[in-house]
């Protein structure tokens, strides 16, 4: 799921005390009642208009007009005192007000009753210990109060946790993503993220085919005109000597950049020696000074070390080539089922988040279901931010 955060898509919660959730259902139960008579008096006052085709529109709008004022103090209590967070510009239609409304009230009335039950209860076993007190009660009649009241006490604590669970739910459905809503947006993630990661594996495919056709098969051809001169120029020992040493020269230069095109493709010191050496490859490949910081203590899963190297290595990269930049930091932190990868320069930004690069980073991370930020602001300096979930 991308985002720069996920408070957006589902509702938050904050631990709240005992007393605040408390004071929050005995409001709860005020507040049902004037939903119900809100209902019931602008009901009996609009039904006709609601029923006439022609004042339906108007009626309805006054109808929605106190039903938005009383949402609004619903959220306001559930945000208070019992420490929920919903998304500040999710729209709530009107008919999903009214449903809320509509339910919510029939339910508080319920928690009324529930709630009236309890302190009818705490009222008996008061008169229940004065009569313990006085003597004028039997023992066997005690035990059967004592019995009867913690059945009836169970009973009436399990129907405010339900209904309580019930205002919690009604109240995250309607001001936040219900779980259908969640689940088609995730649908939409998921749609997305493949044909991003569709995009990236041909965009380094192509990247590679461009690397070989461009780099390495010409130092190829290179190399053979070189080797072929020294061959017809036998007769002349010191004419081949110089052609053979530069062969060999082209042949470790050929070398050098098939072991740079293979570690982009994958570098194989994640499999032999870990993320952390392969950090190292890159910071000693790199032509300007790299410090790192690596803070990781557990194992990581290979496809979140695969793309916190390639985050780590494009990101160097790109500073060494186009930013201008003298110095690069970059820090590993694991923290939380979480991988937090940041790479700063000292360059002159201006990077592009919708560049070939970028983009191909910004696809394998969301593959992952994490999170990529570039900060690049003309002048520099450049921070490019990565967050692997590694669940």
């Amino acid at each position: 799921m991308q985002g720069d955060s996920g408070e957006d898509d589902a509702t938050l919660n904050r631990p709240s005390s005992w007393p605040s959730r408390s004071i929050g259902v005995l409001l709860g139960c005020a507040t049902a009642w004037l939903g119900f008579l809100y209902f019931l008096g602008v009901g009996i006052a609009l039904g006709p208009f609601l029923l006439w085709s022609l004042t339906r529109a108007g009626a309805l709008d006054v109808l929605m007009a106190g039903a938005r004022r009383l949402t609004v103090l619903e959220r306001a209590r559930r945000s208070v005192f019992f420490g929920d967070r919903f998304p500040e510009h999710y729209e709530v239609s009107g008919q999903k007000i009214l449903r809320y409304l509509a339910v919510r009230s029939l339910a508080g009335l319920v928690c009324s009753v529930v709630v009236a039950l309890l302190a009818f209860g705490v009222v008996l076993a008061g008169v229940l210990m004065w009569g313990m007190l006085q003597g004028g009660l039997r023992w066997h009649n005690v035990v059967g109060q004592v019995v009867l009241g913690g059945v009836l006490l169970f009973l009436d604590l399990q129907g405010l946790h339900s209904l309580a669970k019930l205002d919690a739910r009604l109240a995250r459905e309607c001001f936040g993503p219900s779980e259908q809503e969640l689940l088609r947006q995730r649908v939409r993630e998921l749609a997305a993220s493949r044909a991003a990661v569709v995009r990236a594996v041909d965009a380094e495919r192509r990247r590679i085919e461009r690397d070989l056709h461009d780099g390495i098969q010409q130092r190829v051809v290179a190399l053979a005109m070189v080797l072929g001169r020294a061959r017809r120029g036998r007769g002349d020992p010191e004419r081949a000597d110089a052609l053979v040493r530069q062969a060999h020269q082209e042949s470790q230069d050929l070398l050098a950049e098939l072991r740079e095109v293979a570690w982009r493709v994958y570098p194989s010191a994640l499999d032999s020696l870990g993320l952390q050496e392969a950090l190292g490859g890159v910071s000693e490949r790199c032509g300007i000074p790299v410090r790192t910081e690596f803070e990781v203590g557990g194992e990581l899963p290979q496809p979140v070390e695969t793309a916190a190297y390639f985050v780590v290595s494009e990101a160097v990269t790109n500073a060494a080539k186009h930013s201008r930049a003298t110095a690069v930091s970059v820090r590993v932190v694991l923290r939380g089922g979480v991988l937090a990868v940041r790479v700063r320069d000292n360059g002159k930004g201006g990077a592009n988040p919708s560049g070939s690069g970028l983009s191909g980073l910004h696809s394998r991370v969301a593959a992952l279901d994490g999170i990529l930020r570039v900060d690049s602001p003309e002048g520099g300096p450049t921070t490019i931010t990565a967050e692997l979930p590694c669940a």
